[in-house]
Parts: C-alpha cells; sequence; structure tokens
C-alpha cells in the first residue's frame, strides 16, 4: 500500500476529482489503482477566498515497488506505514486462574478510566470501575438543573461522572502527544464502534459534541461489562488501604467497604481535589505543576468565520471556525486561547458550593449563534502560588469563591464588556453579544475575581490577538468569569513502569495526575497505564510505554 500526501483540491470539487488526483500523482490511470482511501482532511485557509482542502490518501496498485521506485526521494510518496494497534502479549488466562489474582481497580470512569477499563477488559483482566458519580446519562440531568435551576450535586455535575468532564465539552478529539504505537487511532477506532462518525477517523480536527458522546459512554460500558468487567457508581474511594511498605492492598470506599487489590488505577481528573488531599495526608509522592486561569470569551460566530475563512465562511464542509491565539507579555508571560468551543456555549462547571467556574461546550452541529474559548494565563509554582503540592487547589478554590460572589452568590458568573475590561471600568449593561452562560451572568468588573497580574496580562493580549484576528476587536464581545480548571494543578509522579514513585501498586494516569490534557491524551494514557497494570500482573515491566515511545518489555 502506498500513502499520498499533499493533495490539493478546491474546496468544492466534485468526489471523481480526488481519484483523478492521486492517479496524478502516482503517473498512472485511474484505472490502475484497485482500492484507496481517506487518511486525512485538512483544509489550508491562509488565503482567505481560495481555500483548499489538502488530503492524504492510500491506495493499492499493481506493482507499487516500481512506482515507489519511481518517486524516490518524493516526501508526499511513501509506503504507507502500519497503523494497528497491537498490544501486550501476555497469558492472561493463566494469570486470571491463579489463587493471588486480584482484579485490578481503575478509579474514575472518565476517558482515562474508561479506555484503562476497555483495555483490561478486553485483555480478560476483568477490571472494577469505581465512579463516585452516577451514570451518564442520570448524570446529564444533575448538570442540567445547574444550569437550568442553579442546583449543583457536588458528586454529579460537569466534573464528576461517568464520562469525566470531556463530556461535557466540544469533543475535541486531537492530540500533539507522540504516538508510535498508533494508540490514537485505538482510540478513535472504540470511539467509532461505540457510534462516533467515522470521518473522526481522517478529518484533521475530528470532534463530536456532548450529545454523541453520552450514547457513545454507554456503548463502552456494556462492552466492559460483557467483557467482565464490574462497574460501580456512587462509590467515592476515600482511602488507600496500604501495608508496612507504603504498598497498595485496597481501596475503602465514602461508606465504610474494603475492597482489595494489589493494582490501582487512579484516573480521577482534574477537579478530584478531595481525593488528592486524601492521598497527599497518606504521603503519596506529588509535587505542584503549572496551569493557567482566565476568563470565557465569546463572540458572534459569524465574526469568527468571516475573519477566517472569508467569502467562502459558511461552507458545509468548512462548518464553524475555529482560532488558536498566544501572545508572550513584555514580562514573558504566557496568554492563549484555550479549548476554542465554535458554535457552542459557555457551561457553568463547577463541582463545588459557593464556586463558579466556566467551561466551554459544543455540539456536533456546533451551530449555536456564538463562538467561545478560555483566554488563560500562565501560572508559574513557587512565583504565583506557593510550591507547595496542594496550593494550586487552593489557589483555584480563592478565585472561584471571589467569582461566586460577583455574580451574585447564586451561580451566575461574572460578566465584563471586552471594551469595558480594556478601559478598567465595570460594565453595568452588556451590548449586542447575549453571553450563553447559564443560570446567567451578572454585569460587573472581573477584576474582583482574577490576579491582578492575570487581568494585567489580558489586558496586554486582546489587542495583539485584535491584530491577528479582527473579530477581537469587537467592544461587545463578553467575558465570563472564571476558568480555573484549565489542567490539574498538581503531577504524582510515576516512573517507566507506570507506577507511583513510592506507592508500588498505585498507578497515576490522565489528567488529574498531570500526564494529559483532553479527551484524546488522557484515552491514550489510560491504555499505556493499562498496560502497564497487565505487565505487572505478568512479572514483567513496561520500559518506554509511559512516555508515548515505542515500547521495550523486561
Amino acid at each position: 500500500m502506498i500513502r499520498v500526501s499533499e493533495i490539493r483540491l478546491p474546496l468544492e470539487h466534485v468526489p471523481e476529482a480526488l481519484l483523478e488526483a492521486l492517479a496524478q500523482h502516482l503517473g498512472v490511470e485511474p484505472g490502475d489503482i484497485h482500492h484507496w482511501s481517506v487518511v486525512r482532511r485538512g483544509y489550508d485557509a491562509r488565503k482567505r477566498g481560495r481555500i483548499f482542502l489538502v488530503y492524504t490518501l492510500d491506495c493499492t496498485l499493481p506493482d507499487e515497488d516500481a512506482i515507489l521506485a519511481k518517486h524516490a526521494g518524493n516526501p508526499q510518496i511513501r509506503p504507507a506505514p502500519e497503523t494497528t494497534y497491537e498490544p501486550v502479549a501476555l497469558d492472561i488466562p493463566a494469570l486470571v486462574a491463579r489463587q493471588d489474582f486480584q482484579r485490578p481497580v481503575v478509579i474514575g470512569a472518565g476517558p482515562c478510566g474508561l479506555m484503562a477499563a476497555l483495555i483490561l477488559a478486553q485483555m480478560g483482566l476483568k477490571p472494577i470501575i469505581l465512579e463516585r458519580g452516577k451514570p451518564v446519562r442520570e448524570r446529564t440531568v444533575d448538570t442540567f438543573a445547574l444550569w437550568r435551576k442553579s442546583e449543583l450535586t457536588p458528586e454529579s455535575n460537569v466534573q464528576f461522572g461517568e464520562g469525566g468532564a470531556g463530556t461535557f465539552s466540544d469533543g475535541k478529539l486531537y492530540t500533539r502527544v507522540n504516538d508510535a504505537r498508533h494508540l490514537g487511532r485505538k482510540v478513535l477506532d472504540e470511539f467509532v464502534r461505540a457510534g462516533a462518525p467515522e470521518e473522526i477517523l481522517y478529518l484533521s480536527k475530528p470532534h463530536i459534541g456532548t450529545f454523541r458522546l453520552v450514547s457513545m459512554v454507554e456503548h463502552m460500558r456494556e462492552e466492559i461489562v460483557a467483557a467482565g468487567g464490574t462497574y460501580r457508581f456512587y462509590s467515592r474511594m476515600d482511602q488507600l488501604i496500604l501495608d508496612e511498605q507504603h504498598k497498595v492492598r485496597g481501596v475503602r470506599l465514602a461508606d465504610g467497604e474494603e475492597i482489595p487489590a494489589t493494582h490501582v488505577i487512579l484516573a480521577v481528573g482534574h477537579s478530584a481535589r478531595d481525593t488528592f488531599e486524601m492521598l497527599h495526608a497518606e504521603g503519596v509522592a506529588m509535587e505542584a505543576k503549572p496551569f493557567s486561569i482566565g476568563v470565557r470569551i465569546e463572540h458572534p460566530q459569524s465574526l469568527i468565520d468571516a475573519d477566517q475563512f472569508g467569502p467562502q465562511a459558511g461552507s458545509k464542509i468548512l462548518g464553524a471556525a475555529d482560532y488558536k491565539l498566544v501572545h508572550r507579555t513584555e514580562d514573558g508571560r504566557g496568554v492563549y486561547s484555550f479549548c476554542m468551543c465554535p458554535g457552542g456555549t459557555v457551561v457553568a462547571a463547577t463541582s463545588e458550593p459557593g464556586r463558579v467556574v466556566t467551561n466551554g461546550m459544543s455540539q456536533y452541529s456546533r451551530a449555536e449563534r456564538n463562538a467561545n474559548a478560555g483566554i488563560v494565563v500562565e501560572l508559574r509554582p513557587g512565583v504565583d502560588y506557593p510550591a507547595d503540592p496542594l496550593a494550586g487547589v487552593a489557589f483555584q478554590r480563592h478565585w472561584e469563591s471571589r467569582a461566586f460572589i460577583a455574580g451574585g452568590s447564586d451561580y451566575r458568573a461574572p460578566a465584563q464588556r471586552v471594551e469595558d475590561f480594556l478601559a478598567a471600568r465595570p460594565s453595568t449593561h452588556l451590548g449586542s453579544v447575549v453571553p450563553s452562560y447559564r443560570p446567567g451572568v451578572t454585569p460587573t468588573s472581573l477584576d474582583s475575581c482574577l490576579p491582578d497580574f492575570v487581568c494585567a496580562a489580558i489586558r496586554e493580549a486582546l489587542p495583539s490577538f485584535a491584530r491577528k484576528l479582527s473579530s477581537f476587536a469587537l467592544g461587545d464581545a463578553v467575558m465570563t468569569g472564571v476558568e480555573t480548571r484549565t489542567s490539574s494543578p498538581l503531577q504524582i509522579p510515576r516512573g517507566d513502569d507506570g507506577e507511583s514513585l513510592n506507592t508500588p501498586g498505585l498507578y497515576p494516569a490522565g489528567e488529574g495526575a498531570g500526564y494529559a490534557g483532553g479527551i484524546m491524551s488522557a484515552a491514550m494514557d489510560g491504555i499505556r497505564v493499562a498496560e502497564a497494570v497487565a505487565l505487572s500482573f505478568g512479572g514483567r515491566k513496561a520500559v518506554g510505554l509511559l512516555r508515548g515511545k515505542s515500547d521495550s518489555l523486561v
């Protein structure tokens, strides 16, 4: 099979043009190509009004060696790489049959825990999945209760429950993680099997949207259970059971029940603050990690589309436009757009009473009126807050509480027009941009619920962003605070074998442990850690698996 990249065609090309372009690149007749498929489709929008689709295709045809030799040295024509995920090889039935075998426990059913449990189940290791929240559909009811009626359920919300925080997001499925072992393809294949559209396998920026994610999570749960896994909802892990050598011997739930286990995957997400506090008290190694805070900003999606696509805005192929913006302040601090949601909404994402947190969400259609994104500022432990492992959590809580008060102490969020923010004056009303945040916003000053240096950095960045994207000059654009849960404020270090550095049997994973940032990277980390657990059961160690490199097993 041969892979051909950088095939460029006009935005509205006819279907036959793709095969003809492929044949032209190879110097063959279209009829010589036995089979072809789209591996990737993106677009080049650097010239507004002249947007091209850019394809990568795989194909089979006679005498491929001769064709490759003819195009030797052309990086756009090469043998198609193998992209099949190969699981680690172990004699699982023999392991499970051992008298001392204890089923692995996965704490958390977000993207990381979900994929870890799926891999363990597919291997035959029959994991136990402990989720503090509710099944995804019940959780959705509780989440909507906050948005519509200001009623927060602390154990069931945007952060907690089956599917994790990624369920209420844009459902972005791309990552920059090194993927030599094709873990990303494994994740996407499993998502398609669970009901995601097949286009996620080839689009350059695939996404799913909340409603589709809900049904996908349910399908994946059914597969895990069918393979011998057990789900335990409403089951918060309140304590690790450790022996004299600080090795894991099980977990204790909030109701006092104890579950014996020698292998525990910790996939709790970035908002399990009570769990972090418990682990710190039990002496599990952890350290402060940089993260970012800021606001959500909303513009009319039509303005973003016009900025990015010019006269081709509105194309069904292009869909709603996104953006990515970065600014380095004069003092060297980074300000950047985060989790941009085209045609989406700003949502209430707190998990604790008396606090306001914002996040962004889109449905698959991305058809809502506004575009939104986090505009966030880098924070540095030991500079902006103490380097203590839990200091970042305290920092987040402080500003979330201030935002709660500024919004009116009823889960409305503080909001400010960009023009007012730049002039450092409180907003007394909003303009042409109608904020999408529910249960509602209170016009005010965001200076009261963000550190001075964060406000100063955003004030410096916004004019810079406006020079890159004219929509950012819109004075009526709305900023809603606060965005604090960009990533975990701490990391739980682990060795190359996946285990905690000082707590054998504990496998920190995903966003909460500081090893991922988004659905895909978290899911991929779940696969790696599941493999490390399986190898440990077999008396082997994984070298390189946890760094995303090709695995070397010893």
